[in-house]
């Protein structure tokens, strides 16, 4: 261990570092009060803090409740307890980042634990500071919500988090309407409603005859998503589902599945109109969250069990993955051909497309490529807006999907 862990600690220094570090997670995000703080006390007496995995998984099961908890709690607890390349990943949250390809990148401290550890509100002012700077280098005139909607999810502190959140939910998907079988009486409608006409035969004995006519009735199509939720996309999946939770409280037939190395139907918990208890009840019914990912054995299961029920009427899929698949796209391009044909537009939503650098090298992505409609980033607050625009066009069946970021591969 290291000396704040050491057996001749006081009790009296080692209460406070715990309450010290209970406040840095709840800065951080998590839902912490002093009952916690009195039972990780109690949990430590009695477990002891001779061994440092036995103090990491006592801390852990007090402290952390929710599985999307897991990353705060474990970076917290690594920078807190005396990580030795503390002052690097401090220092890394203070200097302008490169982009890199992927594959290559380093994995960046989270903002919000480094603010909390390092002053809250002192380094979040500088951090806002020197991303003032940047900008107004670079363009002169930035506003804050510019600024927002063109940072990714990954960067974001917890008060950039919490104005993204509000922005998602304020965000529309404009979708064009579609026609459907079903006819609606309209004194204005080319067609005649010869049962309606009949109808008003009857009430006036044949005397008059009045004819009825009839439109046809258009409504947005179902939207489909299926959600990557494996350890590479999990800071992206987070936000999306705040972002799907909004989508489906503002419009019908909105189906949500989440998959790692299983597939799991959520539509109905994202109902709750309290976005912190519809996620709850997602954190409690998904099973495989930041695990591996077998895309195509999850698109099976999807397209045996609930392809007939939700891709109905035109339906949309938007299909949210990095395309990074454990099982090297076995079986993945059968699967996706087979959901391709069964929806009316499909859409591939990947945040690896915000590096300039990227191409579809991996045995998944190239499976996955040839059968979509459109391939779009969808990484920040900027990219959902652009979806949504080109979401309510009338796009051509099929679009190539081999042409991003104004190229063609």
């Amino acid at each position: 261990m290291n000396e704040r862990l050491d057996s001749g600690t006081p009790e009296g220094t080692l209460t406070a570092n715990l309450m010290h570090f209970a406040r840095a997670l709840r800065t951080a995000g998590l839902p912490i009060g002093p009952g916690r703080v009195i039972d990780a006390v109690q949990a430590v007496r009695a477990a002891g803090i001779t061994n440092r995995g036995d103090f990491y998984w006592t801390l852990h099961a007090i402290f952390v409740n929710r599985r999307d908890q897991r990353e705060l709690f474990d970076e917290a607890f690594k920078l807190f307890w005396r990580d030795p390349q503390l002052l690097e990943r401090m220092m890394s949250m203070l200097l302008p980042q490169a982009p890199s390809l992927p594959g290559q990148e380093a994995k960046p401290l989270n903002r919000r634990v480094a603010e909390a550890l390092a002053g809250g509100e002192n380094a979040r002012k500088r951090l806002e500071e020197m991303k003032e700077e940047e900008t107004f280098d670079a363009t002169l005139t930035w506003s804050d919500r510019e600024v927002l909607r063109a940072m990714d999810f990954e960067q974001m502190s917890s008060d950039d988090v919490a104005r993204a959140k509000k922005m998602m939910a304020e965000l529309r998907l404009p979708f064009a309407h579609v026609a459907t079988r079903r006819f609606r009486p309209d004194p204005a409608g080319h067609r005649a409603d010869l049962r309606a006409t009949l109808k008003s035969m009857l009430r006036t004995g044949g005397d008059v005859i009045s004819i009825k006519f009839r439109s046809r009735r258009y409504r947005p199509p179902p939207i489909v998503v299926l959600c990557d939720i494996s350890g590479s996309m999990e800071r992206y999946s987070r936000m999306f589902l705040h972002f799907l939770h909004a989508l489906t409280n503002d419009r019908s037939r909105v189906h949500t599945f989440l998959f790692g190395t299983r597939l799991t139907n959520v539509t109905r918990h994202l109902r709750h109109r309290d976005v912190d208890e519809a996620l709850a009840r997602v954190a409690g019914a998904v099973e495989d969250w930041s695990g591996g990912t077998r895309i195509g054995h999850t698109l099976a299961e999807f397209n045996r069990l609930w392809s007939r029920r939700v891709l109905g009427q035109n339906a949309v899929v938007l299909f949210i993955s990095d395309g990074l698949d454990r099982d090297a796209g076995s079986g993945l391009g059968r699967e996706m051909e087979r959901l391709r044909k069964s929806c009316h537009r499909l859409v591939w939503l990947n945040p690896l497309l915000r590096y300039d650098g990227f191409e579809p090298r991996s045995l998944g992505m190239q499976a996955i490529l040839p059968h979509v409609d459109e391939f779009r980033a969808a990484h920040n607050l900027e990219s959902l807006g652009d979806l949504a625009a080109a979401l309510g066009r009338d796009a051509p069946r099929r679009v190539s999907p081999y042409i991003w970021k104004g190229k063609a591969a």
